[in-house]
């Protein structure tokens, strides 16, 4: 599902944003590259420490857009790429993901998991 440019964008640091929506309100949190972690070919798992207003959104609507990027990688055209990607989420609070995230990320409380069913390149 993902491609080897997308890849090389992950092993670039830049900012990662969580779109979520519910009640007619999106709300946008953000994270980093470096904190996405690939697990089952299309599901990809970011560590939570707040992210109160995005896990009550998935709650009532498990939609979510991501953006990410780097300016790092070659796009189209010119240096710097990004990507959209939609797909579902929940919350992890325990399993074998969750002991996996934990030892590399000891500040999560919870994981977010995203099932991605669509991932864009847009640069």
């Amino acid at each position: 599902m993902f491609t080897e440019k997308f890849l090389e964008v992950l092993n670039n640091e830049g900012v990662v944003s969580i779109v979520t929506c519910a009640n007619n309100e999106a709300h946008v949190s953000n994270t980093w590259n470096s904190y996405l972690v690939i697990v089952e070919g299309n599901k990809i798992l970011i560590p939570a420490a707040a992210m109160i207003n995005t896990e009550s959104n998935i709650n009532i609507n498990p939609n979510v857009k991501l953006t990410l990027g780097s300016h790092e990688v070659m796009g189209y055209r010119y240096m710097g790429t990004g990507f959209l990607l939609e797909g579902t989420a929940r919350f992890l609070k325990d399993g074998d993901n969750f002991k996996m995230m934990i030892d590399k990320f000891p500040f999560l409380t919870r994981v977010l998991e995203i099932t991605v069913d669509s991932c864009k390149q847009t640069l």
